[in-house]
């Protein structure tokens, strides 16, 4: 029952991240640690969420950057430990924060991109559909000065 359990909330936050647009693996770190209130090693996480150890150990760097974990020493142990750090609210936040700006500057990047290729094609039609383009690339531009006024709240 007890192990019937853990699985499902290791699959909730697995899902949580994937709804995220991230790897399950991020999810279910989160929810292992979680689960395990002391620093716990990356080879005790491969083996309690079904991971390599070098899988946990790629999927943490992000984990680390958007602060939702942080690597720990134990004197006298050359293992390598991780514990929650910080608020698990706050960490989705900036995740999602990440994921929207990388996604607001491909975007941009990407209409620019199609703007020379339909200026260098002289095509009829090139006009209208730079344009059109320069409308879609005003409105992501606000999405971005929205988003960014929104990145400068905490939640408590």
């Amino acid at each position: 029952m007890r192990d019937k359990i853990k699985e499902k909330i290791y699959s909730t936050f697995a899902n949580t991240a994937n709804s995220l647009g991230y790897s399950e693996i991020h999810g279910r770190i989160i929810a292992c640690l979680l689960i395990h209130d002391d620093p716990i090693s990356l080879t005790e996480i491969a083996r309690e969420t079904g991971y390599s150890s070098s899988m946990i150990s790629l999927s943490v760097d992000f984990l680390e950057t958007v602060g939702m974990v942080k690597r720990v020493k134990k004197p006298g142990d050359r293992k390598l430990y991780l514990k929650s750090n910080g608020s698990l609210l706050d960490g989705l936040r900036k995740a999602l924060l990440v994921r929207i700006e990388k996604n607001i500057s491909g975007s941009l990047q990407e209409f620019d991109d199609y703007k020379k290729e339909i200026k260098n094609s002289k095509a009829k039609n090139s006009e209208r559909l730079i344009n059109a383009i320069e409308k879609l690339e005003n409105e992501i531009k606000k999405m971005d000065k929205y988003i960014k006024v929104l990145s400068k709240y905490k939640l408590s």
